[in-house]
């Protein structure tokens, strides 16, 4: 679960590397973090291009 890679939280596809994807998260309160992608993966959730285009989350 700590390496698994993140899935769009409205198909369940798994995000590949330099694919374009949408995040919904709250905006940090503390400054100055530096593992932007351990970050996202533990305080956001992915959306894939094609659900985000569709709308249908």
């Amino acid at each position: 679960m700590l390496l698994d890679n993140p899935k769009c939280v409205v198909c369940d596809k798994e995000i590949k590397g330099d694919e374009v994807v949408f995040v919904k998260m709250r905006y940090p309160k503390r400054s100055g973090f530096t593992e932007i992608k351990a970050y996202l993966r533990n305080e956001s959730k992915f959306i894939c291009e094609a659900c985000f285009n569709n709308k249908s989350f």
